[in-house]
């Protein structure tokens, strides 16, 4: 035995010296060891000192979290295990034929069985990406554990008659107050249910549009119970479009303030095309009324069933994306019944076609908001600008004293930039913002608005954290449809589209006082929807004017007033069933019908 060990010896000592098996990478300092022993010890302090503090992590967490993100686990576990499974299949190394499921299983729970046990190992490469798809799956569920909750952005019960019964008292405070109503919005009223804030969660953010909707005393409480429940959520509280009233009211609360951009309002007494800062309006206006084109102007409640499908059918076929657009200034739900108030103003060419069309909703009695704009892409140019005068032209008679116009983001920038004197950082601004215009209509916007010289009143946002800024303008672009976040569910409705539209709460605004969650105001009586009972609007009781002149048909409370050459279209107030906006005290006589012997005064 002698004889032979020594020789081995010697040819072992003059062999070449070869790396271990697990190569270069494999050979760890063993400082190294020490070091993640501290942070292994590091990590249990700072778990034992999260469950000695955790009566500060006070947000309410979804329901079923933990058995959600414990399906996610498992779910991501085995995904994982079979792409490594596949893995191991392709690149086995020295692993043993049986054992590549077992050694993909254990490696992708984190190495529960050393790996001596199974008489080989797959290249090192293979062993990392299932350590990697294992760590995913553990990220993943962790997300789905502490993701913040997200209560149904959606109207219950009576929330939205309160919300319209709250209108009809102070709806006239701000344009946007109407936009409240939208269906994908949650709502939280004050304790007396006299002021209310409408919400929706997008991206972790509590965001609210326009000032709360109420008695402006009432607000301070609404604003509270509102932050109290972003602040029992982990929602980062923000409101988008608030007036100067709603922004003091939300500063009051503790909450910061950034001019955002600026609301154009015409008041329709002082709109006149004259004068030659008008001149490029003005010849717009003129241009199509040479074509022969009319303006008709109709509430939404006295459009027929059959008519209104075909309104909606063509605003459809002329949008240009493919979901809805708006959150702050848009209804998303035209032809809905209970928006029978709505005042809808289309463009006809002379032959009768529809050339674009305008919906405004209601704001107080004596004004109104656009909701909606479509028009033909083959429609002259200026076709716009023609609806807009002659609705200001016959605004008077249903008792329209004001027209807000679009939401003009960052307005003062492009107006104050482009000015001689303009300091550097403001004429540096004003280029990114016309930069950013190429993808976004910023600059149309405001040039749009600014032809009809309108008086601009800010408007702000408000937020809790300027650290959450970037989080809120993301959940901004979100709320507005600019930017899509995919998920199963939209998936879902893209293959299985609505059957119709949903009704919801198609009575409109109730016909008798009705209280909030905690006892409201009262509300005015109910907006006529199309086939309801009861007599239709009377007939304007003046003949049929000449071609040219102003065409009043009846059809209901502002008619049907269709008129060329720049005539004032006459506007029909008819009785029995108007909407409440639709009679404002002190309106001409002459543009009351006579009653119906079924009906009451006009």
């Amino acid at each position: 035995m002698t004889a032979t060990a020594q020789p081995a010896a010697r040819r072992d000592a003059t062999a070449p010296a070869h790396p271990p098996a697990g190569g270069h990478l494999s050979r760890v300092p063993q400082g190294f060891a020490t070091l993640f022993a501290a942070l292994g010890l590091l990590c249990a302090l700072l778990l034992l000192l999260l469950v000695l503090a955790r009566g500060e992590f006070y947000a309410v967490s979804r329901r079923g979290a933990v058995w959600r993100a414990l399906a996610v686990l498992l779910a991501g576990l085995a995904v994982a295990t079979l792409l490594g499974w596949g893995l191991v299949l392709l690149f086995p190394g020295t692993l043993p034929a049986g054992r590549h499921l077992a050694w993909a299983a254990d490696r992708v729970c984190g190495g529960l069985v050393p790996g001596s046990a199974f008489g080989g190992r797959p290249p090192r490469q293979v062993t990392f990406l299932l350590g990697l798809f294992g760590a995913l799956a553990l990220l993943n569920a962790a997300a789905t554990l502490f993701r913040s909750q997200r209560l149904e952005a959606a109207l219950h019960g009576d929330e939205e008659a309160g919300i319209r019964a709250l209108l009809a008292a102070y709806g006239h405070r701000d344009s946007l107050g109407y936009f409240a109503t939208r269906r994908d919005k949650a709502v939280v009223f004050s304790p007396s249910g006299k002021a209310a804030v409408t919400y929706r969660v997008e991206a972790g953010v509590c965001l609210a549009s326009g000032d709360p909707v109420g008695d402006p005393e009432a607000w301070p409480r609404a604003i509270d119970a509102w932050l109290d429940l972003a602040r029992r959520h982990a929602w980062a509280p923000a409101v988008m479009g608030a007036s100067e009233a709603g922004a003091r009211a939300c500063a009051r609360a503790g909450l910061g303030a950034l001019q955002l951009g600026d609301e154009a309002i015409l008041h329709v007494p002082e709109f006149d095309l004259a004068g030659r800062r008008m001149r490029v309006t003005r010849q717009a206006v003129h241009r199509i009324r040479r074509t022969g084109a009319v303006c008709r102007i109709r509430r939404h409640a006295y459009l027929g069933e059959r008519e209104m499908e075909q309104i909606v059918r063509k605003a459809d076929a002329w949008r240009d994306t493919e979901t809805e657009r708006g959150f702050s200034m848009a209804l998303d739900r035209l032809g809905d019944p209970a928006d029978g108030d709505c005042l809808l103003v289309e463009a006809l060419g002379e032959d009768g076609r529809l050339l674009a069309l305008l919906s405004f909703v209601p704001w107080g009695r004596d004004g109104v908001s656009p909701d909606l704009m479509r028009r033909d892409r083959a429609a002259p140019n200026g076709v716009m600008e023609f609806m807009v005068a002659e609705l200001c032209a016959a605004a008077p008679k249903p008792g329209v004293r004001r027209v807000s116009l679009n939401f003009a983001v960052f307005r003062s920038a492009f107006e104050e930039g482009a000015r001689i004197g303009a300091g550097p950082v403001l004429r540096l601004w004003r280029r990114l913002l016309l930069l950013l215009s190429r993808w976004w209509p910023l600059e149309a916007l405001y040039r749009s608005d600014a032809k009809y010289l309108p008086e601009w009143y800010p408007r702000l946002l408000c937020y809790g954290d300027t650290a959450s800024l970037a989080r809120i303008g993301l959940a901004s672009v979100i709320a507005e449809g600019f930017v899509s976040v995919p998920s199963l569910r939209k998936l879902w409705r893209k293959g299985h589209p609505d059957s119709g539209r949903r009704p919801a709460t198609t009575a409109g605004p109730p016909s008798a006082p009705v209280s909030g969650p905690a006892g409201g105001d009262g509300a005015g009586p109910a907006a006529p929807g199309r086939g309801s009972a009861g007599p239709g609007p009377c007939p304007v009781p003046h003949p049929r004017p000449a071609a040219g002149d102003g065409d009043v048909r009846a059809g209901g409370d502002v008619g049907e007033g269709v008129g060329r050459g720049g005539h004032a279209h006459g506007t029909g107030v008819g009785a029995g069933g108007n909407p409440p906006s639709s009679s404002p005290p002190g309106s001409s006589p002459a543009s009351a019908c006579t009653p119906c012997p079924t009906s009451g005064a006009a």
